[in-house]
């Protein structure tokens, strides 16, 4: 990417008549060894097509900030660890032959399709500082179609000078956000400040209602409760006499032992008389088996 210093003040200028009033842009913050740059626009144009045309540098990155010269060398892979890069072509002229190279721009820590692409590398010529910048394109749906934000951020020790490195830088990023946004019809930004009401005489305070006086609060008369009558004591009467209670005869001796009822007599059973034994008895079952 080619950054010629001595015209930056031209890059600025450009940025500013690309941008006009449709977008805004800034050098949000600036230290010792860091910077912010950051741009911001609406088009009417869908989160969709947006990404579309952003993962597609070759179509809106300008040729004039590139190594080789022409954007059409570009190329993005919207995936953790994609690069952002520019092929280097080769020359096969007479007299002179030259092999194929390439430049990685930046690297790709972040793709988050319509939503956000977030890239890490030094662009331009902060590439030979050892400094680390950090591209977010924060992608976000609005009322009026699509806004897309832009912001680098830059730190680290480095060899320019903030001031006049920023500027620069923040210039470059301007056009780019520019030229991306250009084919996707870029809305007007509405004016920041609301029109205020005509001055006037300050109107007049109303006084203060007078409270209605409240009313006297009226106590019912309470009529004393009766005392109840005292009560008529008793008559006293005799006590009734108390009847002593009947002597026991006193024990004449030991009760009488009941007499053992007679147990009734049991009579031997009979003996029944001898049984006369039969052939079955004295040979079992051999007596019905015929003779052999």
């Amino acid at each position: 990417m080619k950054l010629h210093f001595g015209a930056r003040t031209a890059l600025v200028g450009l940025a500013a008549v690309a941008w006009g009033n449709s977008a805004s842009a800034e050098v949000t913050r600036a230290t010792d060894n860091s910077f912010v740059s950051r741009h911001e626009v609406v088009v009417k144009a869908s989160p969709k097509e947006v990404w579309l045309a952003l993962i597609s540098p070759a179509t809106w990155w300008t040729s004039e900030h590139t190594w080789s010269g022409s954007a059409k060398n570009l190329t993005l892979v919207p995936q953790a660890g994609g690069c952002f890069c520019e092929t280097i072509p080769e020359v096969d002229e007479p007299g002179r032959f030259t092999l194929e190279g390439s430049v990685e721009h930046m690297r790709v820590v972040q793709a988050y399709p319509e939503s956000a692409l977030r890239m890490v590398g030094n662009l331009g010529p902060l590439q030979s500082e050892p400094v680390t910048g950090v591209l977010t394109i924060a992608i976000s749906k609005v009322d009026k179609g699509t806004r897309i934000v832009w912001e680098y951020n830059v730190g680290g020790p480095m060899r320019y000078e903030v001031p006049v490195i920023s500027k620069a830088v923040d210039g470059v990023m301007g056009a780019q956000l520019a030229a991306l946004a250009k084919p996707l019809v870029v809305v007007p930004m509405a004016a920041s400040t609301a029109a205020k009401p005509a001055a006037g005489p300050p109107a007049a305070t109303p006084a203060p209602l007078a409270k209605p006086a409240a009313a006297p609060v009226v106590k019912p008369a309470t009529t004393p409760a009766p005392k109840p009558a005292a009560a008529t004591p008793a008559p006293a009467t005799s006590p009734k006499p108390v009847s002593a209670p009947a002597a026991k005869p006193a024990a004449s001796g030991p009760a009488p032992k009941a007499e053992p009822k007679p147990k009734p007599e049991t009579k031997p059973a009979p003996k029944p008389a001898p049984k006369t034994p039969s052939v079955a008895d004295a040979f079992g079952d051999l007596a019905d088996k015929p003779p052999q």
